[in-house]
């Protein structure tokens, strides 16, 4: 089992930056790749960015490459999102996610085994 807890959302203006963090404990020696996903109201849920837990590649979505950089820190068991150039469109529930084993797919959600509880980020116009 893997538990996940994000934090770092907030409520920001458009053109501001948040970084969200997302903490790892119990058995993350496993982990594959390591998600951020959003869901704003009555949308999908959609894949942010992701990142190889042992590897350097990462990943983006169209809509936030350029402005949003995933990291990590292995030591911490944490991984990050930096966000900069917010736009309202950005507003959602951010969650993590973890896939102890391959997966083809980065975007696709249903991939992945393990699930945070999500932080709320509102980008104000």
């Amino acid at each position: 089992q893997v538990q996940l807890v994000e934090s770092g959302g907030d409520l920001v203006q458009a053109g501001g930056s948040l970084r969200l963090s997302c903490v790892a404990s119990g058995r993350t020696s496993s982990t594959y790749i390591m998600g951020w996903f959003r869901q704003a109201p009555g949308k999908e849920r959609e894949g942010v960015a992701a990142i190889r837990w042992s590897a350097s590649n990462t990943y983006y979505s169209d809509s936030v490459k350029g402005r949003f950089t995933i990291s990590r820190d292995n030591a911490k068991n944490t991984m990050y999102l930096q966000m900069n150039s917010l736009k309202p469109e950005d507003t959602a529930v951010y969650y993590c996610a973890n896939a102890p084993s391959y997966i083809s797919i980065w975007q696709a959600s249903s991939l992945y085994h393990y699930w945070g509880q999500g932080t709320q980020v509102t980008v104000s116009s």
